[in-house]
């Protein structure tokens, strides 16, 4: 299909304008009628050169980032405020950003708004950027007329979730690279270093010990058989991938994560703090605690917390206090179970789930802080136990042969 430019006019006079795929001008007219807007003009727009797929996916301009959503949530929530007309709004925000990406899906929200859709519909048609959570306080916005206030929530909870993520992986950041780097340097030792010593010990003629052997005989197959370590690696990594994707493997990995010294204190207080920060604005949006619920499950990211959140709805739905469907759960403390059934007497649960989302971002920030701290002796045990294996297995038949020409056997 073609790329056309119109113009017209609706039914108040108003100027409307944009760009819509379509197989000819006629269904272009008939489709703008059929809106309810009259044609003024109809061009044909010039095709622009498009990349392959694999080029785009390269360049990222196939997604739009967390960074983007933020930006067109702050920039909409302006222009509501402004009195802006929302497809003006949307049109100048198409316009100026620099994602490919969100800028098609722009042009595709215009184009239901230009049918009569509402906002919200429009965006529950591209989920994988608009979420459930998104559309939700979006659509509680146009209905309680605060659509200014759900723009701002959002852009408050996006950023708030996004330092919990920037968190998360400057704490994984650097554990990571000091196993990469004891990977790197055990690949090279047995690729380069172990074949020397095991020509020179092999022209001695001595018997070599136990750990000597063992490595030099897995230097010797992973010089002999390195296609197969990586195939082997391959579908290992495969089958990993395959079964955190299933529904039992995801919340057993999940539920894995949160078990791990040291990062997985971070990770329980991250997703707290996500879960808690999320359900305090859905609740002070005017979003139903049932549903609340629901959508708030979806923003963790924790098959493990999701399966707790809901169960929390379940008790909820059967006429259970908050108090105590949080009590069951198992994922909050006893001073956190105090500060909600003191909200929940109070009628004020919101802002005191909204603290405990405060002191978890405390919490996980200070954590991260000391990460190197309390990692550091870990990793430095695992890398001399492993230093102290190569050492003793390659240079223990030396250090033999220079005890036995120092003290040689008498006949």
């Amino acid at each position: 299909m073609d790329t056309y430019q119109y113009k017209g006019r609706n039914k108040h006079g108003e100027i409307q304008q944009g760009t819509i795929e379509s197989p000819s001008p006629q269904a272009v007219a008939q489709w703008l009628m059929d809106t309810g807007i009259a044609p003024i003009s109809i061009n044909s727009q010039e095709p622009t050169r498009t990349d392959p797929a694999w080029f785009t996916r390269l360049m990222g301009e196939d997604k739009v980032t967390p960074v983007d959503l933020l930006l067109f949530t702050r920039q909409m929530g302006n222009l509501v405020r402004a009195g802006m007309p929302m497809m003006e709004s949307i049109e100048g925000i198409q316009k100026s950003t620099g994602n490919k990406a969100l800028a098609r899906v722009l042009q595709a929200v215009r184009v239901d708004l230009d049918k009569g859709s509402q906002l919200s519909t429009a965006l529950a048609h591209h989920p994988k950027v608009f979420d459930e959570y998104y559309v939700a306080m979006v659509r509680v916005g146009e209905e309680s007329g605060r659509l200014e206030e759900s723009f701002q929530s959002l852009f408050q909870q996006i950023e708030f979730d996004r330092n919990m993520r920037k968190k998360i992986k400057s704490a994984l950041r650097y554990p990571s690279f000091v196993m990469m780097a004891i990977g790197v340097a055990m690949v090279v030792l047995m690729l380069f270093v172990i074949p020397v010593f095991a020509k020179t010990y092999a022209s001695m003629h001595v018997e070599l010990p136990l750990l000597t052997r063992v490595l030099m005989a897995t230097s010797d197959f992973a010089i002999r058989f390195w296609w197969l370590v990586i195939t082997v690696a391959g579908v290992l990594y495969y089958l990993f991938h395959f079964y955190t994707h299933l529904p039992q493997g995801k919340y057993a990995w999940d539920k894995f994560k949160l078990t791990l010294p040291i990062i997985g204190k971070i990770l329980v207080k991250a997703t707290v703090a996500r879960f808690c920060r999320s359900f305090a604005i859905a609740g002070k949006s005017g979003v139903p605690i049932v549903q609340a619920f629901l959508l708030v499950s979806r923003v963790v990211d924790n098959a493990y917390y999701e399966d707790r959140i809901l169960q929390m709805r379940r008790g909820v739905e059967r006429g259970e206090t908050l108090s105590r469907v949080a009590r069951t759960a198992g994922i909050f403390t006893p001073i956190e179970l105090q500060m909600i059934a003191v909200g929940e007497s109070t009628g004020d649960v919101d802002s005191m789930v909204e603290q405990i989302a405060l002191m978890y971002q405390e919490d996980v920030e200070y954590d991260v802080s000391k990460l190197s701290e309390s990692i550091e002796p870990l990793l430095l045990a695992m890398m001399g136990v492993l230093v102290g294996i190569l050492l003793l297995g390659i240079f223990m038949p030396l250090w033999d042969l220079g005890q036995a020409t120092l003290h040689p056997s008498r006949p």
